[in-house]
């Protein structure tokens, strides 16, 4: 099983890959892109790290991620001529489809869950067999063709741009910072100021915590090993606290620090520029008082319910 579980997902991760190489194709023939073989490579690069990671050196990787730094740090990857969508005709789409255009989205975290909770694929197969069988659900929906379907997974692509592997990258990051030991160093420093055996302050410290790094980090999913091992488990878990409750609402506190940064940059960023807003922070600015409200909320039920 175990196997075949990593065979599904590389399939996925080359699928991945295949698309990002078809995004970097597409930006080469198009001659008015300001930033035509800056771009290129870009995209190339990392459909090649996508599709064919596993199979080539990881120095080789390594050079090829530092290539995609430099050329992000020197402002080489722009969003260059896409299909732009008519008005009237999304238009007239949207009132032929109607609210069937949720179906692809249901179907997705239906087949998501069903395969997590019913098979041994595990979350991660069902996420990727979701997201395949949400498409052909896609494309019976709106009868799209196949050179629509390539041309908008291109324009988005090429819309979400460098913030796209800022996940990637963040999750490899909290791992790294575990590995490091940064986990032992908070606890530590944690250690000095909390009274030993206090639940309520374990709690507290432990859902600041994940907002405050989730913050920095920019994803909750990296911030969680190393607040759950420095202040997670020795502060909470180790006081009796329930680590499946516990655990579980940490991650969706981190979440809440995610609405109240900038580094999450695909979740506040990315929609004020889709969006066109005046501000860069406005979509910060707007959920904030949520975020806050949800963060009191949290404390409260992992103390309440964690014990």
């Amino acid at each position: 099983m175990e196997s075949t579980i990593n065979n599904l997902l590389e399939f996925f991760f080359i699928l991945t890959g295949f698309l990002l190489i078809y995004t970097a194709g597409s930006v080469f023939v198009d001659k008015t892109h300001p930033t035509r073989l800056g771009t290129t490579v870009f995209w190339l690069l990392l459909g090649v790290i996508f599709a064919i990671g596993n199979f080539i050196p990881y120095t080789l990787s390594g050079i090829m991620l530092l290539v995609i730094g430099v050329l992000t740090l020197l402002k080489q990857v722009k969003l260059g001529h896409v299909r732009p969508v008519e008005e009237a005709e999304a238009e007239k789409a949207s009132d032929r489809i109607g609210n069937w255009v949720f179906l692809p989205v249901v179907v997705l975290a239906a087949v998501a869950v069903g395969v997590a909770q019913f098979t041994e694929l595990g979350g991660q197969v069902g996420i990727g067999i979701g997201a395949v069988v949400s498409l052909m659900t896609g494309i019976l929906v709106t009868r799209a063709t196949p050179k629509t379907v390539m041309d908008d997974s291109n324009r988005m692509i090429q819309q979400v741009g460098t913030t796209g592997i800022l996940p990637q990258l963040l999750a490899a990051l909290g791992v790294i910072f575990t590995a490091a030991g940064v986990g032992e160093v908070i606890a530590g420093g944690i250690s000095t100021v909390l009274p030993e055996g206090n639940r309520f302050l374990g709690v507290v410290a432990y859902c600041l915590g994940m907002v405050i790094f989730t913050m920095i980090m920019g994803n909750a999913f990296a911030a969680f090993t190393v607040i759950t091992a420095g202040i997670g488990v020795p502060f909470v878990i180790s006081q009796g606290g329930d680590p499946v409750i516990a655990g579980a609402l940490a991650m969706t506190v981190g979440f809440c620090g995610t609405l109240l940064t900038p580094m999450a940059a695909n979740f506040n960023a990315l929609p004020a520029a889709l969006l066109e807003m005046k501000s860069e922070t406005g979509v910060i600015k707007e959920q904030t008082p949520l975020a806050l409200i949800m963060i009191v909320v949290h404390i409260a039920l992992m103390y309440f319910w964690a014990f």
